[in-house]
């Protein structure tokens, strides 16, 4: 590639938001390069994140069958299932890189994207400089910049963290051989996600988590079910932690126990505990790829926790930059990204004027039993309105659940208390990843929960879980039969 070259449009960012920008650029014809920093092209959903986290959580719950087998009928006699994790991590990065190959560079080889390697930071108001790498020294310039970065994993402030060596949602794709024994730091959907893959290949897990329950962001009763849910499987799952320090078992002993190697010291109801293990896995949130990039030159601003700032139409304080994806903070999720990316193009190229309401952005945690979720939470829309109209069904009584013999889970409908349009949907149960989009679009266009009763549901499905809450806002359902409208 050349010393220097101006487009039409320049992203700093290689993943979801970048290439759809990228796309509705060419949809335009505009011409289009971008710098990819950090992680391979594809970002952190296709190398480190939602691909090889979702294949991994497929082959333990293959391997986790026959331990969990609810039918009498069924007999196992070889005992449990030997998982070769080293294979496991070969067949990840085999589906990894045909993801990033099919979805990522064939696609910008499709819409004539230029692809330059290497760390890029802003140096003009929409000039990209590379500063190491492949194509370190090359300059690129164009008529609006976007900048779509990502983030990585972040660690908590834990006194003695910074001195010890543990594992995060990246590294522990590296790891070809795992410990007896790993304590995770974390309660959000990363810890719970990697605790069960990691339990479920024969790794002993406790989960600590500083707040009162796991998943302490969504409604309520979901960190509650899916916390017991863990503790039927096996899993420890501590709350309510206070923590004091992390240390290594040789700081005491001078030698290092390869069963108890890192000691985790905390504050539990007011006694102090050490929860032991081989090795220790942070999994404390992220945080904005936002650090030396250049914005300060260019005048743009980042938040306390280092998210660039955006109006709501993507566009930051320097009117010719927009940001879009992980960068400019929650929720961090691929599709939301991928979302920001397309309407940021559409902003600074077409003057549309796009938006999005994130409160009908649904959110999915990916264990078994999955989580799933959308809209106002019960408390949320208690705080605003001093009263709240929800009903709750268990899926014991949704007869899919009851016939398949997988009994795990609610869910919950929070609907408005005058006008009965549906708010918020939140539930824990098989299959709530593929039932959350009908929620989703309830709560996004304002349907009721007549409508949804309305609406004929498959029999027996577990999609029937939250026609039954509807339900439950007209009638006794306890005393309803399968099919009664």
């Amino acid at each position: 590639m050349t010393q220097q070259q101006s487009y039409d449009l320049i992203i700093l960012g290689g993943g979801a938001a970048a290439f759809a920008a990228i796309t509705e650029a060419s949809s335009r014809g505009l011409s289009t390069a971008l710098v990819n920093t950090g992680l391979p092209l594809g970002g952190t959903c296709v190398n480190v994140g939602c691909v090889p986290s979702k294949h991994l959580l497929a082959l333990a719950e293959t391997a986790s069958t026959p331990a969990h087998n609810p039918f009498d009928a069924i007999k196992y006699t070889e005992g449990e299932p030997s998982v070769n994790w080293e294979a496991a991590l070969d067949g990840t990065d085999r589906l990894v890189e045909q993801f990033r190959q099919e979805n990522y560079v064939s696609v910008a080889e499709h819409f004539e994207t230029d692809i330059y390697e290497g760390y890029g930071r802003l140096v003009g108001d929409t000039t990209i400089e590379i500063t190491d790498g492949e194509d370190e020294g090359s300059r690129i310039e164009g008529e609006k910049a976007l900048i779509a970065t990502g983030s990585s994993p972040q660690a908590a402030p834990i006194d003695g963290l910074d001195s010890i060596d543990y594992e995060t949602s990246e590294t522990i794709l590296e790891r070809r051989e795992l410990p007896e024994s790993i304590v995770i730091i974390g309660g959000g959907y990363i810890a719970l996600e990697w605790g069960q893959i990691l339990h479920r290949v024969g790794v002993d897990i406790t989960i600590l988590q500083r707040s009162e329950r796991v998943l302490s962001q969504m409604e309520g009763q979901l960190g509650r079910e899916i916390q017991r849910c863990f503790h039927e499987e096996g899993i420890n799952v501590i709350t309510g932690t206070n923590f004091q320090q992390v240390r290594s078992k040789s700081a005491d002993t001078g030698v290092t126990d390869t069963e108890t190697s890192v000691v985790v010291e905390t504050t539990l109801d007011g006694k102090n505990r050490q929860f032991c293990a081989e090795e220790l896995f942070v999994a404390t949130g992220v945080k904005p790829n936002s650090e030396n990039i250049g914005l300060d030159i260019v005048g743009i601003e980042t938040n306390e926790r280092g998210s660039i700032v955006v109006d709501d139409h993507f566009q930051t304080a320097n009117p010719d930059v927009y940001a879009a994806g992980d960068v400019i903070g929650k929720p961090e999720l691929e599709t939301v990204a991928a979302k920001e990316g397309n309407h940021a193009i559409k902003n600074a190229f077409g003057n549309e004027g796009k938006t999005i309401d994130y409160n009908a952005v649904p959110a999915v945690v990916f264990t078994s039993p999955e989580v799933a979720a959308v809209g106002t939470t019960e408390l949320e829309y208690m705080d605003e309105h001093g009263t709240c109209s929800c009903r709750t069904v268990q899926m014991e009584d949704v007869p899919r659940a009851k016939a398949v013999k997988d009994t795990r889970g609610l869910l919950q409908v929070v609907k408005h208390h005058e006008t009965d349009e549906i708010v918020g949907v939140h539930m824990v149960g098989p299959r709530a990843a593929d039932m959350i989009p009908e929620a989703t679009l309830a709560v996004k266009f304002g349907l009721t929960v007549d409508d949804i009763i309305d609406t004929i549901h498959p029999f027996p499905s577990f999609s029937e879980a939250f026609k039954h809450a509807c339900q439950a806002f007209r009638r006794d359902t306890s005393t309803m039969s399968c099919c009664v409208e």
